[in-house]
């Protein structure tokens, strides 16, 4: 039976919260150090850097922690599902939607301070950063990440989207070299098919698991509080539409550029000769 509109703020002891709060600010300092960092880094390393605009600098940079967040939080989903028990179907007594463990709040904390800090980047750089479909899936992340790490129900499927996040570095990568005037490498190309797979199977497939799970646990789901229940039919299927979308754009760069690719080693070495 569904409990109400909201959770009992009374289960919620002052150190949750305070570990919340932690949390979320650690995510936060995380994103400006590698900001940082990447600038500084980037400068020593990689001799295109100084020739940027300061708008591609800002976006450099900014990908440099995005890039970040996406390998810790996918380390830790990957841990979390596959080498602890957490997650195991009999491993405990508690129902899997109630489970919940020091790292995942503490991995929930550091991604609500991400996805505010890349939030505010965006806002504040609107439209350079991103246009509104990625404030979209940053706002209904941060909503989605919030009620489960408040109310400590649904944590299973936080963490199993956040996996997804482990795609972003190809997309990264991706830009990195776009910028670097690098589109037509190996490099590049390899990336690119990367992103493809990577894309098919941490977003199209596990969001069909994700699907599957929800419909074969549903006796579990539906003791989520009324929010939180609401709130987990209406928005993955957003983001699982919002993935097929990118996926279509994917797909189609992809093959754009394996097209080219192939008209370039068909072609003669110095282009195509009039006879």
């Amino acid at each position: 039976m569904m409990v109400g509109l909201v959770f009992d703020s009374g289960m919620v002891s002052s150190n949750q919260e305070c570990h919340w709060l932690l949390s979320a600010f650690a995510g936060i300092v995380m994103c400006k150090i590698v900001y940082d960092l990447t600038g500084v880094v980037s400068l020593l390393f990689f001799k295109g850097y100084a020739k940027l605009n300061d708008a591609e600098k800002i976006e450099w940079k900014s990908r440099g922690f995005s890039t970040f967040h996406a390998l810790v939080v996918a380390i830790a989903s990957v841990y979390l599902f596959l080498f602890s028990n957490l997650f195991y179907e009999d491993s405990h007594k508690e129902l899997i939607i109630n489970r919940r463990s020091t790292l995942s709040d503490t991995i929930l904390g550091i991604s609500i301070g991400y996805f505010l800090s890349d939030s505010v980047m965006m806002f504040w750089h609107f439209p350079a950063l991103g246009g509104m479909e990625f404030i979209l899936h940053h706002g209904l992340s941060i909503f989605s990440i919030f009620l489960s790490l408040v109310s400590k129900q649904g944590q299973v499927y936080i963490i199993m989207v956040l996996f997804t996040e482990c795609t972003t570095p190809f997309v990264n990568l991706r830009w990195y070299l776009d910028v670097a005037g690098e589109k037509n490498s190996k490099l590049y190309i390899c990336n690119g098919a990367a992103l493809f797979v990577g894309w098919l199977v941490g977003r199209i497939l596990l969001f069909t698991f994700f699907f599957y799970h929800v419909i074969t646990h549903f006796d579990q789901v539906k003791d989520v509080f009324l929010l939180g229940f609401y709130s987990l039919i209406a928005v993955p299927p957003v983001l699982a539409m919002m993935n097929l979308f990118w996926f279509w754009k994917i797909a189609r760069g992809m093959m754009n550029t394996l097209s080219k690719a192939g008209y370039c080693k068909q072609s003669p070495p110095y282009g195509p000769v009039n006879l």
